[in-house]
Order: C-alpha cells, then sequence, then structure tokens
C-alpha cells in the first residue's frame, strides 16, 4: 500500500469516529439523565464535546474538511445563543489554527518547487508555521532583497486529500446539521468541488493576487500583498502584519469593528469594478487590520471572474425593491431566472420577502448584528412562515451561486463584527444599477 491510499484510508476511519463518537456521548448523556442530572446540563455538555470533537477531527484532517469548516464558521452568526456558544471557540479555531506541517516536508515541497538552491533565495526562513489554511501552511521568512515574505506551502497530497475529504464528508452532511439547523451542506460541498483545481494550483493564485495588487496599489483603504515569486505548490508574497478579523470579532473596540465592517464591505464591493474580480472567500482570517488603518486581505485561491463588474441587475432590483415597485421587482426576477417561468407567484409577497433582506442598505448607515441575522434566519428559514414557503419557489441562477455564497459569508461576518457604518453608500459608489 502507498502512501496516498493508506493516508487515505487514516483519514477516511478519522471522519468515520464523528457519528460513532456522538452516538457514544448521547448514550452516556442518557445515562446521566436516568441517573437525575437535569437534562439541559446533559444537552450543553453533549454539544460542546460533540464540537471539540468535531473540529479536532476537521483541523487534523485539514483539506476539504477544514474547507467546509472554515465555509461553515462564517455562519454561526445566524444559530441562537444557546446552539452557538458551545460551537464557537471550536470554529473560530479553524479559522486562524491546524497542526503544522514537520520542517522536512516543508523543505521537500521547497526543494521541488523553487529548486535544491531555495535557501540562496531567501536572507532567512522561518520553520515554525506563522498560520495554517484549509489546503497549506504559511511561514514567515526575509527574501534575498531584505523584504519580509509569507510563504505559503501547499500541503503534499493535498489534491487528493481535499477530494477525499469532501467526498466523505457528503457521507456524513447529517453531522453538520447540529451546527447550522436547515442549512443544505450537499450544495456548498458541491461548489467547492467544482473549485478545487483552481484552488491546488498557486500559480492561478499567484495570477489573481497580482491582478487585485495591481488594482489597489497606493489605496488609502485596502492593501493587497504584491506577489514575490512562487510555483504550483508554493506562493511568496509581501508579508503583512496586521489584526485578523477573528481577533476583532473576539475583543475588538467598537471603533475596530466599525473600521473593519466597513473597508470589508468596500473592498468586497469594489473588488469587481477595480479587479474584474471577486474575492470569494470572505471568512475572518483572510483579512486584517492593519496599523494604519487599512484593511490588509489575503488567500485569493478562491475568485469569480466577473470582468465586466457585478451584474448591474443585483443594482436594479435592489434599488426598485426599496422603491416599493413589487411588479418591477418580480419582472427582473424572472428575466434573471430567479423565478422560473412555470411559477405563479404574488409581486407584493416577492417584495415582502426581498425587502427586510436590503435593510443594510435602506438607510444611511447601519449596524449589522448577530440578533438581526438570526431573526432573518428565523423568517426565511421557518418551515412554517409564509416567507420560507416562497422562499422554496424561488430558484438560484448558477450565474448567480458563488455572488450568493459570497454575499452570505460577508453578512455572516459582518454579523460576528457588530459593526456600524455607511453601507448604502458603497452600495450607490461601486454596484452597477442601484443609484441613478
Amino acid at each position: 500500500m502507498n502512501d496516498i491510499p493508506r493516508r487515505a484510508v487514516t483519514r477516511s476511519a478519522k471522519l468515520a469516529t464523528l457519528p460513532l463518537g456522538v452516538a457514544g456521548r448521547a448514550t452516556v448523556g442518557l445515562g446521566k439523565r436516568i441517573g437525575g442530572r437535569p437534562a439541559e446540563l446533559v444537552a450543553a455538555e453533549l454539544q460542546a464535546r460533540t464540537a471539540e470533537q468535531l473540529f479536532q477531527v476537521l483541523g487534523q484532517l485539514k483539506g476539504g474538511a477544514m474547507k467546509l469548516g472554515q465555509a461553515m464558521s462564517v455562519f454561526e452568526a445566524a444559530l441562537p445563543e444557546d446552539v452557538a456558544g458551545p460551537y464557537r471557540a471550536a470554529l473560530t479555531k479553524l479559522q486562524e489554527a491546524a497542526p503544522p506541517l514537520p520542517a522536512a516536508s516543508v523543505h521537500k515541497v521547497l526543494a521541488s518547487e523553487l529548486g535544491a538552491d531555495w535557501r540562496d533565495r531567501f536572507q532567512s526562513f522561518d520553520d515554525s508555521p506563522a498560520a495554517a489554511a484549509s489546503i497549506g501552511q504559511v511561514h514567515k521568512a526575509v527574501w534575498n532583497d531584505g523584504r519580509e515574505v509569507a510563504v505559503k506551502i501547499q500541503y503534499p497530497g493535498a489534491g487528493p486529500a481535499l477530494l477525499g475529504d469532501l467526498k466523505q464528508l457528503g457521507r456524513v452532511a447529517r453531522m453538520f446539521s447540529a451546527l447550522t439547523p436547515g442549512l443544505d451542506v450537499k450544495p456548498l460541498l458541491a461548489e467547492l468541488q467544482a473549485r478545487v483545481a483552481e484552488e491546488l494550483d498557486y500559480r492561478l493564485e499567484a495570477e489573481s493576487q497580482a491582478t487585485f495588487a495591481a488594482a489597489y496599489d497606493g489605496d488609502q483603504e485596502i492593501r493587497v500583498p504584491a506577489v514575490v515569486a512562487g510555483g504550483e505548490r508554493v506562493l511568496v508574497t509581501e508579508w503583512m502584519e496586521g489584526i485578523p478579523l477573528s481577533v476583532v470579532i473576539r475583543e475588538g473596540t467598537q471603533e475596530q469593528r466599525d473600521r473593519a465592517a466597513l473597508l470589508l464591505a468596500r473592498f468586497l464591493f469594489s473588488g469587481p469594478v477595480l479587479a474584474g474580480l471577486l474575492h470569494a472567500d470572505p471568512h475572518p482570517g483572510n483579512f486584517r487590520l492593519l496599523p494604519d488603518g487599512r484593511l490588509g486581505v489575503i488567500d485569493f485561491g478562491a475568485v469569480n471572474r466577473l470582468p465586466d463588474g457585478a451584474p448591474e441587475p443585483i443594482g436594479v432590483i435592489a434599488r426598485l425593491a426599496l422603491a416599493g415597485d413589487a411588479q418591477a421587482v418580480l419582472a427582473l426576477l424572472r428575466a434573471e431566472g430567479f423565478v422560473k417561468p412555470t411559477i405563479e407567484v404574488d409581486a407584493e409577497a416577492v417584495l415582502d420577502y426581498v425587502r427586510p433582506l436590503l435593510e443594510p442598505i435602506a438607510g444611511p448607515t447601519f449596524r449589522f448584528s448577530r440578533e438581526w441575522l438570526r431573526s432573518e434566519a428565523m423568517r426565511v428559514g421557518d418551515p412554517r412562515s409564509p416567507a420560507a414557503q416562497l422562499g422554496r419557489q424561488l430558484n438560484l441562477p448558477p450565474s448567480y451561486l458563488l455572488i450568493h455564497r459570497v454575499t452570505l459569508g460577508t453578512i455572516g461576518v459582518l454579523c460576528q463584527l457588530g459593526g456600524e457604518a455607511g453601507f448604502r453608500s458603497e452600495m450607490e459608489r461601486w454596484q452597477p444599477g442601484f443609484a441613478h
């Protein structure tokens, strides 16, 4: 048995322990309840232990499992506090940390990608990783010209592991219903699988990052580190010091939260205009508040190519909905494929469904909050509500799938931040079709 199949068997075995572990803890919990312990206390302990095991295994697996955990972690803001509490600490660990790759393995990848004399390219190289991502880890180093650089190194076997994890996770998708009730994980897995090839080739990421860096060169609000060197499995970029948004979420001041929220929205709105690209991985570990007040952005493995900018119908539909023009909104939704020709829906009901979602851009300022997101999640997610019943009749065109996921993920981060800013003015400035 060669290394890759052996690793695949080990990874599958780890994933298989997840439902077994939960079942075992549920049995113990039942015994404690019979023994007279309060059911609520036992349930809380069960949730906490389940989360600990779930994310420990995901972190060890790296690859697709960790990537799914990161994608889901931005949605915890939508959960009721008594459910979200036990998971939050475990979720945030996925955004910034994972078990490191041994130094010998790091050196082997560097030699393969940069040449046997790879050390000559650096004045110094720190073997201890500074950060970990889903398919690689980052080391701090000093380039031969004296610049501090970040060296992202892909885990050996990341490709087969990523595909294997995503396939295995499809079989244990029910495990995640405890984290995000009502969220169908399968479409998320399908979309992640579709983008595996691009994310595994760091040369494509280097190209995207270079495009963003050129677009924001000299910008007073946003910084994207320049690309220094790289190959298929190694990417060297300028080092960027700052406070990760995961730390701002946990302990930031209100001023930091407001600043981060404004700049995050500005970056995601402006990217399609300035770079023809949408950064498509909006989890807090990919953004930093820099000492000079700018927002630093990293990790460009997942992007949506929008050479003509964001689709204009998004702005037009939002503007018409805020103006209360129900018939025009429904007509545009039909034209764009959000309402299929065979589906009959009431225009006013559609407007009632859409308008609350536009509250963040309805007035001059808005404060995102977990409470607002939970109320909206309940409104559109409760099967008994009219909004949920209408939502099931709507369609998501394939061309809008990634934009939709980025929007939802960004809203999740903004609600975790609890930031207040003038989001409407950003929409007016950058989104085609919104302002007259």
